[in-house]
């Protein structure tokens, strides 16, 4: 998870005028701006609306999701794959309902906390968040220095100050209009598809095995079980 991004003006669609249904803001009052992307035409709407779609993703590619699932894959093989999947599908509920929440309120989720907890929880809850988006950011900033340390043999610290100019220069085109920002993004989301096509490729995968690792099981369970069964005890 890269740090928070400035809302776009001409992406913001108005607040609700008034209160909803249940106490909450209606989603009519965000038809307006659904119905100007919209008007673009399908393609160009559904394209408009993926932009941040995959400015987020960039939080599932950071290096330390890379090392973990290298070294569960160089351990288990595809034994941990349906742990892969059931991690995305609750990462797409967490953001389904974040989105709904988002729709049916115009407010985000720390205006929601703020409004309908105490304060308290609200500051721990703000002090928890940025502890772990620095932890986060901060694996992301080693790993890119480390990667430019092993591909091109650039010392450590050179590596991370090139890191740190080029993390800037891609938050810097925000002000020349958001659409660039995405399009930045998806040149090297682009890039990181690329390089994890080409290792498939020459690797080569074991479909059978891959249908076999979606099914749930616990590999420490079943190399106890192997261990007894070859050993001969029950």
């Amino acid at each position: 998870m890269g740090p928070p991004l400035a809302p776009d003006p001409a992406r913001q669609l108005p607040r609700p005028a008034g209160p909803g249904p249940a106490g909450l803001a209606g989603p009519l009052s965000l038809a307006p701006g659904l119905r100007l992307l919209r008007s673009r035409g399908r393609t160009r709407g559904i394209v408009a609306l993926l932009g941040p779609a995959f400015v987020a993703a960039v939080a599932y590619i950071d290096p330390g999701n890379f090392a973990t699932n290298f070294s569960a894959g160089a351990r288990f093989g595809y034994t941990l794959a349906w742990v892969v999947v059931v991690a995305n599908l609750m990462a797409m509920l967490v953001q389904y309902l974040s989105a709904k929440t988002g729709v049916a309120t115009g407010r985000d989720l720390p205006e929601l906390c703020r409004e309908h907890l105490p304060r308290a929880v609200s500051r721990g809850l703000w002090v928890q968040a940025e502890l772990i988006a620095m932890a986060t950011d901060l694996a992301e900033f080693i790993g890119a220095a480390v990667g430019l340390n092993l591909l091109f043999g650039v010392r450590l610290l050179p590596a991370g100050l090139i890191t740190a100019v080029v993390a800037f220069g891609i938050l810097a085109l925000q002000q020349r209009g958001y659409r660039r920002f995405e399009l930045a993004i998806c040149g090297l989301l682009g890039i990181v598809f690329l390089g994890f096509a080409y290792d498939l490729a020459a690797v080569g995968t074991d479909p059978g095995a891959i249908a076999s690792g979606l099914v749930p099981t616990l590999p420490a369970a079943t190399a106890c079980c192997s261990w007894r069964a070859s050993s001969g005890r029950p």
